[in-house]
This record gives structure tokens, sequence and C-alpha cells, in this order.
């Protein structure tokens, strides 16, 4: 037989292969496994996804002391039919059985009931397994026969899908056309499946099996030493396949969490995984550095609470002693949020009020009894001037995870929560960096132990990066200063009553400024304008100085909304046909639109509330005894609760990944602001980016606002590194992508000028197809002409509102008309939502005009006019953006 093109599928097969007999794996390509009629692995159908050939001489081998009825009790319940259930919850099932051995009741010889435990795989010692590799192996469905790439078995157990695609096809092909096909074909496959990696040899991806594309990352690295293969592909199986590193990722690294009503399996990304086993080896060390674990510096979005369960959870099947982790938080709200994450994921079992210490009593009691997990707040080592904090326990298998531990309590109490543990070891987690002069944190704390900073999750995939845009209201705040002192009395960001108190009597007239109710209408007014002439439609919160103002910008965006709504309904009473459509469905969205006041509670607030002409009662009956409650149904995307008010609760410690939108008029710098505007940048669908609506000025001085993020805050931060950027960095990306599009079709000989200057019907139409015709020379030109546009597409809505839209209109209007004429050639396509697609994006590329951004120069007239007349396809259009330079692309998720 010919061997397969270099370039080929194939040959990425065979490379695979090898790659994995290098790693000790036995392989076998099992095309011709039933040509006997017979399957040469021991299946006695093709349906069976075990190989009890290899399983069952593993069953006796780890477990020598059990008879055979033991073994074969647990071999059946191993491979039993679980078609009843859930995907993810047969693979939760069968993932507890591997991990926490096989139960199992027999008689013996005596006849007595005998329960003994069966161990299916060694963790300890990966050499006591057996590792096998088979490639095409014939799986049948219900209907169909579907044959993977490779799967890899452990003691016959197959915990391992990768699907392959040549060099030159897109992965997401991998995941569109083969996984979820297989997952929904042969199930069976994947109750077992620990992980799935997808790759066409130069970008290979992981996830788990119930993760969605936006889901599946990068594994860049091998090792802490940053160690790369070749290619992705063998850096992917080598940092994730080596047989110590996959048991060690199967048996510490996965987690199983409840995510609104759905059952979702997690993996470790590549950065948790790194990150998490340097806190092993600082435990392992614990007494050389006298409880000093380190500080745990992963920015905000990248999944650090989950990296704190996988720390735990491998701190407690691999190291041995008693261990229990005392969760600290600083804010009430917090502490309940890291509760329900740990209790969701199965880490924490017991109930909320058996493991919340309310008192450094409550706390002492905890830590004498039988618990994995204790969580408090760092307010409970406070002491008055010139006290000693009391012992609360000798132990020495403590581990205390402060999250956030940079922020200014622990400063404050730090050396508090030593005297109180004092051969307690000590971690922060933290998703911004420790600021210059934060020595406190050091001492307890140590040193960085794991770094994964802002840059790098952009770059990986892990969060979207954020961008800012000034909309300072004209009614603007003078004082250069008063962010800075306003920010500076309100760092620690949740208020109780005593310290509000205190600041509306410092800032008397700073306060009235920022509160007038001429600028809250002015900023109402902009927020829904703004809101509703996004492109990606993402969810928002509006971030304002204190309770009472989050109230108050409630009633008025509610006010503004609702004579929005009006304004609609008026023109729909006049409009023609084909804006009827367009109208209605604009009209549902903000009928159905919900928003709630999200603010902590405090003694005799209805009472307080009601002297400044606020009512409070409502929106706290809502938080009190809604369900679902507020947060699920903000966290769900489905869900029509869009727009939250906030002033310090969900600004930390809150995910929402649909979130997209931060309207902030709250001073605020550093780790706050930070926390803050984190909450825009989770991986959601089609979401390009968070975008920060700044009405207070933060960043005027952005530099300023973040100074931590200096170079010489460490972990890889070059000079002029910040986390957020203007938008105008967005509109400029848009343009170089509108830019590469260009240059694609140019090079294949496509004018556009000529299309524009032509106006009869046969001529203008023949040059269309001749467009058409050029891209769809072969199908890898169709593929990319699509991507290229896909990602236009989902720019140009990232950047909307803006008056900057209008300029990229007649490129738009024409790789539309092209996508279209595409796809009415595809056999039996629909283009009814591409048709709607296109109109929707020209409809809010006009409709972005009628917005006026301060500081923006106005859109004049004849520029208008010109658009109009593009979009009409008379005689007087304007060029199309012209080519230039292009700058490198991000690489967006085509």
């Amino acid at each position: 037989m010919n061997p397969p093109h270099p370039d080929s599928e194939a040959a990425l097969e065979l490379s695979t292969i090898a790659l994995f007999e290098k790693l000790g794996y036995t392989t076998a390509n099992c095309y011709s496994e039933w040509n006997s009629g017979t399957s040469n692995l021991g299946r006695e159908t093709r349906s069976e996804v075990v190989l009890i050939s290899k399983l069952q001489p593993a069953l006796e081998k780890l477990n020598p002391h059990l008879p055979k009825p033991a073994i074969n009790l647990a071999i059946d319940e191993l491979i039993r039919d679980r078609n009843a259930l859930t995907l993810a919850n047969a693979n939760q099932e069968i993932y507890n059985l591997l991990k926490d051995r096989v139960t199992v009741t027999y008689r013996n010889d005596d006849g007595e009931e005998i329960t003994e435990n069966v161990t299916v795989i060694d963790w300890k010692n990966p050499t006591n397994n057996n590792f096998f590799l088979a490639s095409q192996f014939w799986i049948t469905g219900e209907l169909y026969p579907r044959r993977p790439d490779l799967i890899g078995f452990i003691n016959g157990i197959p915990l391992i899908f990768i699907e392959l695609k040549a060099s030159e096809e897109r992965v997401e092909l991998a995941y569109q056309n083969n996984f979820c096909d297989y997952r929904k074909e042969i199930p069976q496959l994947f109750w077992y499946n620990s992980i799935v990696i997808l790759s066409n040899g130069s970008i290979s991806k992981i996830a788990s099996l119930t993760a969605t594309w936006e889901y599946f990352s990068d594994w860049k690295k091998i090792n802490n030493e940053g160690e790369q293969g070749i290619i992705s592909l063998e850096t992917i199986i080598r940092g994730t396949c080596d047989k110590t590193k996959l048991l060690d990722i199967v048996e510490n690294f996965t987690l199983f969490s409840e995510e609104q009503g759905n059952l979702i399996k997690l993996v470790a990304k590549n950065h948790q995984y790194l990150g998490v086993n340097n806190c092993l080896e600082a435990v392992q060390n614990i007494r050389e550095n006298q409880g000093k674990l380190g500080v745990f510096w992963h920015t905000q979005g990248s999944g650090k609470s989950f990296s704190m369960q996988f720390f735990s959870q491998k701190v407690h099947r691999t190291i041995t002693g008693n261990w229990t982790f005392v969760i600290i938080t600083d804010r009430d709200d917090l502490d309940n949020q890291i509760y329900k994450n740990f209790a969701k994921t199965g880490a924490v079992t017991e109930p909320e009020q058996n493991v919340r210490a309310n008192s450094g009593e409550h706390l002492k009691q905890l830590l004498t009894e039988d618990h994995r997990y204790v969580f408090t707040l760092i307010q409970k080592f406070r002491t008055h001037k010139g006290e000693t904090y009391p012992k609360l326990s000798d132990r020495d298998n403590i581990i205390v995870i402060a999250d956030e531990a940079h922020r200014s309590q622990y400063d404050s109490w730090a050396a508090n929560m030593r005297t109180a543990l004092p051969n307690a070891g000590f971690i922060g987690f933290t998703g911004t960096p420790l600021l210059v002069g934060e020595e406190a944190t050091k001492r307890v704390f140590g040193d960085y132990i794991s770094i994964y900073n802002f840059r790098q999750s952009i770059e990986d995939g892990a969060t979207v990066p954020l961008f800012y845009e000034n909309r300072t209201p004209k009614l603007e705040l003078t004082n250069s200063e008063l962010n800075e002192q306003i920010a500076d009395a309100i760092e620690s960001a949740d208020l109780d009553e005593a310290e509000e108190n205190k600041l509306d009597r410092e800032f008397a007239r700073e306060l009235h400024l920022i509160a007038r109710e001429e600028r809250l209408e002015e900023i109402a007014k902009d927020i829904v304008s703004h809101f509703l002439g996004r492109g990606y439609q993402g969810k928002a919160m509006v971030v304002s100085i204190d309770r009472f103002t989050a109230v108050k910008m409630y009633n008025k965006v509610q006010h503004y909304w609702q004579q929005q709504l009006t304004d609609l309904q008026n023109q729909l009473l006049t409009a023609n046909t084909s804006k009827q459509e367009q109208l209605t469905a604009q009209i549902q969205y903000i009928t159905e639109t919900d928003m709630a006041v999200i603010i902590s509670s405090s003694q005799n607030e209805e009472e307080i509330f009601n002297k400044k002409g606020l009512t409070i009662k409502p929106h706290r009956q809502r938080l009190a005894k809604e369900k679902p409650g507020l947060d699920e149904k903000f966290k769900d995307a489905n869900n029509p609760l869009r727009i939250v008010f906030v002033c310090a609760m969900w600004m930390t410690g809150f995910d929402a990944p649909s979130c997209s939108t931060i309207y902030l008029d709250k001073p605020m710098r550093n780790h706050t602001l930070m926390q803050t505007i984190a909450r825009a940048n989770r991986v959601f669908g089609d979401k390009v980016n968070g975008l920060i609506v700044d009405y207070i000025g933060v960043f005027r001085d952005l530099q300023k606002a973040l100074a931590i993020y200096g170079s010489a805050s460490g972990g890889d931060v070059r000079e002029g590194d910040t986390p957020v950027q203007s938008k105008a960095a967005l509109v400029d990306e848009l343009r170089s992508a509108i830019d590469l599009t260009l240059q694609f079709c140019t090079e294949r000989g496509i004018a556009f000028d000529k299309i524009q200057t032509t106006t009869e019907s046969f001529a203008r139409t023949k040059l269309w197809n001749d467009v058409v015709e050029a891209i769809l020379i072969n199908d890898d030109s169709k593929q990319r002409y699509l991507a290229l546009t896909q990602n236009v597409n989902k720019l140009y809505k990232a950047i909307l509102p803006d008056p900057a839209a209008g300029e990229f209109n007649p490129s738009l209007y024409a790789f539309a008309e092209i996508t279209k004429r595409i796809k009415q050639l595809t056999p039996h396509s629909d283009i009814t939502e591409v048709k709607a697609a296109v109109e929707e994006i020209l409809d809010r590329s006009i409709g972005t005009l009628t917005y006026v951004i301060p500081e923006s120069r106005d859109v004049p007239p004849e520029r208008l006019y010109s658009i109009w007349a593009r979009l009409t396809l008379t005689p007087s259009k304007p060029s199309l953006h012209r080519v230039t330079n292009t700058p490198k692309q991000r690489n967006l998720k085509a």
C-alpha cells in the first residue's frame, strides 16, 4: 500500500499513533477488526465500547485478593446499559466508579455475604495499567455505524477521544461534523470519556464531552518549563496523554457542576493544570516554607474558583492527612457565592449552616469537628486596637484559601489569621496582581506561585478582550481629583450603613454632583439608546456609586425604556409592510426585557429609602423571594432579565458569561475596578469582547486607574499592557478585518468599483456572477471568504452603536451580497436567515448614525446621504473602504 500524502489526515493520524507508541501505548488499526467474522479484540457486538478482553485481566491484576464472581460483578456494573440517563449523568456515574472503585456484594464459599470495593485503575502507578490506542474503531449506534479516528483505552475503558482533520481544514469542522454527530449517534462511547481532543495538527483543542465549541481550549505547554512539541498536536498529546499526566487529569482535574438545571463536565485548562500542580509542590514543602504556600494570580474569568477546587481536591486525594480547607472572603455575598460554587460540584455536601462560620468562636468549634471545608469572612479576625487575637487551632493540617487576598482587609487582619492558626498553610487566590507595597499580603502568603495574566488569557481564548468607551455626560464632573478621592474612600466596595453615612458627610458636595438629577437623567436616556443599539445583544450591569443611586437609575431607565416602547408602537401604526416585521421584533424585545436592582440590605432601609423619596420594598422582595433567584435568571442567557443595577453586589465572584456590557458610573480603580469590569470578559457564544461604557471618567487616565498593571507587577506584563483598551482599537480591528477581506477579493481579480459604476441590470448581474465564480474557484477559497466575512460581521456587531459604523456600510453590503449569492447556489439551502441577518446588520448600521457620543465628531449630512445611496444601489455610490497595510488579526473563532 502506498503511504498517504504527507499533508493528509491519514498521514497526521499515523504520526499521532507513532507518538502514542513512544508514550508507551500499544496500538492497533481496527478497521479490519471484524474481517474474520468475529472481533479480534474480543467484542461480541460492534455496539460494545468497553474491551472486556483488557478490562478483566486488569481487574484481576489490581484486585488479586478478590474471587472471580466479584470481578465479574464489577464488570457487569461498568458495562450495564445507561441509556435511561442523560449523557452527562451516565458519564458522572461511571467516573465515580473509576475514581472511587466499584462496590460489589457477593457470597463466598461459606455462603456469607461479602462487600468489597473493586479497583478499576491504579492512579498512583501508571505502569500497573494497560494503555491501548485504537484507530479506525467501528462502533454501531441505534441507527448508524460510526468510526472515530483514535480512541485511547485504560484497562479497556475508552477515556480518550481524538478526531483529526487535514492540516488545511478548520478544526471546528471536527467539532461540528464529527464529534457532535458521534455524541448523538454512538452515545455509549461517551459514557466513559474523560477528554476530547480535536486537531488539524497546527491547531489543537481539548475539552470535556459536554463542552460547546467556544469552551474548547488550547494546551500550549507540556510542563511548567514551557516545553512545546514541534506542532500543537504533539504538545497537546504529550501534555495530556502521557500516562502520568492523563491519570492526574482524570483523577484530580475533573469536576461535574450543576449549572442552570444542567449537569456539565469540566476538565482543567492548561494554565489551571500547571498552576495547581505548583500549589501541590508548595503543600508538600509546607514545613520548609513555614506555611507560606504562595499567591495564585490568574486573571478574572479564567476559572480561578474552579482552580481552588482542583487544588483542594488533589490535596485530599494525594497528600496524606485529614485536611480542612478554610475558605476566606471579605464580603458576605461572596462567602455565599463561593459556598454555592463548591456545593454545585459536590465538593461540599454539608448544609450551608454547618460549614459557614458566623463568628470566631463558631470557627473554632468547626475546626474541632470533621469538616473538609469551612467558609468564613476575614472580618471574623478583626480586633480592637491593642487586642491580641486568640488562638483558634493548633492543627497543622489546615490550609487557608483567601479569595482576592490583596484587598485592604487582608492587610489589616492578616497577622490575626496567623495568630489564630499558627500551624496552618496559607495560599492567596487573586484575579489581579499585588500592588507594590502590599507587603502584609506577601508576609502571610509568600510570593507568586502561579501567574496567568490577562494577556495570556485573551491569547488562549480563556477570556475575551475588554474595551472601554467614554460617554461622559455634558454635566461633567470638573474636579479632576474627585474620582481618586472617592475611589480611595470606597475602595472596600461594599459600604455598610455607618460607612455610607461617613461617605455622605465627607463627600456631600461631590456625591451631590454625581447623583444630580439632570446628570442621571442624561445617563439613563443614553443607557437605553446604547443598550438597544448594540450589535451583540448580551446582558448588562449598571454600576452606580451607592444603593440609592442604583434605585434612582432603575427608575429613570424604566421611564426612558417605556418612552422608547411607546415611540416604536406609534411608528408601527404608520409603518409599511417591510418595516413592520422589524418594529414588531423590537417591540417584543423591549416588552419582554426584565430589569432588577441588586443591592445589599440594611436595618431600617425602608424608612431610609422613603426619606430620599425612593422605594426599596419591591426590589427587596424580588431578591428575597423570587424563584428561580435573580442570580440564576441573570446567568441564564435565555432569561429576559437583561439589565441589573448594582453598586457592590455581583461585582466580584459572580459569573454571568452572557453579560457583555458594563455601564460604569462609580469612581473606582485598581483591584476593585478590574474585578468590576471583568464581569464582561467571560467567553460566551459569539461574544467577541466585553464593553465598558464609562460615564464617570475613570479611564481618562488609564495608566493611573490600573496602576497595578504596570510592568513592575511581574507576570510577564509588558510596558504599556493594560487589561482594557479604548474602543477605538476595536474599530481599528474591524477596519483591518475589512481590509484583509478586500485584499482577498482583490487577489482574485474582483473589482467592486466596476460593479458600483454599472447600472444596467444584465451587465450588473453578470458582474456579481463573476465575483461569486472567482470566490468559488475551490472549496478552500469559499471557506476562507466565509470565515473572513463572519469575522467582519462579528466585529461590526461588537462596535455598535458607534458613529464610525456608517463608514463600513458599503463594504459590509458588498460582502453580504456575495454571501447571499453563494448561499443561493448551495443545494436546498434556505437563505431566509441569511437575508434576515444581512438586513439586520444594515438596519443597525444605519440606526447607529442617530447616536451622538460626546467628544466624537458628528456624521455630516452628505456622508449620511452617501451611505443611503450605496445601500439603494443608485449610481451615486461611494468607493469601498480601500485596502491598507493590514496588521496581524486577533485569532477570532470563525
